[in-house]
């Protein structure tokens, strides 16, 4: 009898035992589909969008604290123009604390230095110089010294090099079909004002001009005209305003695009063909005076076989044509930052600007 009792209660146990588990996982398998539902195909779809808004929100802001000499342009130009997408630019101040890179035009900033940010620079920020000018035409700014991380210019060594630059082509082209030429030699000035180009410019072209004449232009030409006009002639004098290592602007590039041969005035010969072949170009170093250019350019344009040497380079290289419009001047710069600061997150001082820049 007692036996049977304990049987009978080790049963009932048993049973609520298992019952009580039972109940348990049943409420386990519920919380389970609640907060841990199976991801369908309509879920899964929508992962994508989600993933580019989290790309979107990550892109490093780049703040453009002045517009370089007013001259202001649509941020989806980098897009459009260069395919670089890879920051967030804006010129809205109030995103400050937020930027990862503040690009500070040069020539913008106050002899007090009053008109640079204020507020405290998060840890994070890098400051970038941005100037394009050589150093003849650049001012010195006292307490500039040691302010910034990145610099931005024409120099090759430079953190951010600007410079249009050739491409090298995967196969040698056709030969190349040269355009239609009115005239043997030009050069393109501000306003026709001999003063805006250098001393040494200047003085060179006074005594060319007594052996070769010269068609001169202003630079009012823009665009698909500033490029006919050059296309128009065999040869431009290409005279940089100042001569300094690495100093070689658009009016290298521009005859180089148009299908003519630059006549260069700047830094020496071996300075520009780190940028071009050497035989893309006339250097006037290569003359002892203007009188035997003169003399070589009226035997070239007499020689088609001989003038046409100098663009074999263009079977092996691709050049682009700059931008030309006033409001694009500084464009190209502006964008290569935003390249360079999607791309690189390493920090640096600078830590004497002007020892760098004025060597």
């Amino acid at each position: 009898m007692a036996f049977s009792l304990f049987r009978l209660i080790l049963t009932g146990v048993l049973l609520l035992v298992g019952t009580i588990v039972l109940v348990l996982m049943y409420n386990s398998s519920l919380l389970s589909h609640k907060y841990f539902p199976v991801r369908n195909s309509k879920l899964l779809a929508v992962q994508p969008n989600c993933t580019m808004v989290t790309q979107q929100s990550n892109k490093p802001v780049v703040l453009l604290w002045f517009w370089p000499e007013n001259k202001a342009f649509d941020f989806q130009d980098c897009k459009k123009l260069f395919k670089i997408t890879n920051c967030k630019l804006t010129d809205d101040k109030s995103l400050y604390s937020k930027a990862e890179a503040v690009l500070i035009f040069h020539k913008a900033i106050y002899e007090d230095l009053s008109n640079l940010p204020t507020s405290p620079r998060p840890g994070f920020q890098r400051w970038i110089w941005l100037n394009m000018d050589s150093p003849t035409n650049t001012r010195q700014i006292e307490g500039l010294q040691s302010l910034f991380n990145l610099t931005l210019s024409y120099r090759r060594d430079a953190d951010i090099p600007v410079r249009w630059k050739l491409t090298a082509k995967k196969q040698p082209a056709e030969e190349f079909v040269l355009p239609k030429k009115k005239r043997l030699l030009c050069w393109i000035l501000e306003n026709s004002d001999l003063n805006t180009t250098s001393v040494e410019g200047s003085s060179y072209y006074a005594k060319l001009v007594e052996y070769i004449k010269v068609h001169v232009f202003n630079t009012t030409l823009k665009g698909e005209r500033y490029f006919q006009t050059i296309s128009s002639c065999k040869f431009l004098l290409s005279f940089e305003n100042s001569i300094h290592k690495d100093y070689i602007s658009e009016i290298f590039n521009g005859p180089l695009a148009a299908g003519t041969v630059p006549i260069v005035l700047g830094p020496p010969r071996k300075n520009y063909e780190d940028f071009a072949p050497g035989t893309a170009f006339i250097h006037v170093s290569d003359f002892p005076d203007p009188m035997k250019l003169a003399d070589l350019l009226l035997r070239l344009d007499e020689d088609s076989e001989a003038y046409m040497k100098y663009f074999t380079w263009r079977q092996f290289y691709t050049v682009r044509r700059h931008l030309t419009e006033e409001n694009h001047k500084y464009t190209h710069a502006i964008c290569q930052a935003c390249y360079h600061v999607g791309l690189n997150k390493e920090y640096r001082v600078v830590r004497d600007l002007y020892k760098w820049f004025y060597q």
